[in-house]
């Protein structure tokens, strides 16, 4: 992946700044028009059991952030950049991002830990008994004619 550093555009565009920042977030996006960074899998570890494990190399956990507001969970990196390094050559990403996923009703997330710069969300699905399916007994006329005998 090549990294274009548009920097100068900024500075050399009066009134153009929206065009400079579409061009730096469109880098930021695949061709059916999803965000790439940062790469992240979605597995099953269990019957409602989920784990979403993003690749966040560089973060330490005070610049990240996990929330959920209503059905939606988003997780934000705030990385700061120290204009000191004087890179020859730059392929590990090191810029902000926020990824925000849609949930299901009822789940819930239960842990979420960072490891070998991997960030790991678990997520946990909890049915109320309200909603869960019931199976419902069908009586027959003659069925109840035998209980009242029994009785």
């Amino acid at each position: 992946m090549v990294n274009f550093d548009l920097s100068p555009l900024y500075r050399s565009t009066i009134g153009f700044d929206r065009l400079a920042t579409l061009l730096d977030s469109a880098r930021q996006i695949d061709p059916k028009g999803n965000q790439t960074y940062p790469p992240y899998n979605i597995e099953r570890t269990g019957n409602d059991n989920y784990r979403i494990s993003m690749a966040v190399a560089g973060f330490e956990q005070s610049e990240l952030s996990v929330e959920t507001k209503e059905n939606t969970l988003s997780v934000t990196g705030t990385k700061q950049r120290d204009d000191n390094k004087n890179y020859l050559y730059q392929g590990i990403a090191e810029r902000n991002f926020e990824r925000r996923f849609q949930l299901e009703d009822h789940v819930k997330i239960t842990n979420a830990k960072l490891e070998n710069g991997l960030l790991h969300i678990e997520l946990v699905r909890e049915i109320p008994d309200a909603i869960k399916p019931r199976t419902i007994n069908i009586q027959t006329e003659q069925s109840k004619v035998i209980e009242n005998k029994q009785t």
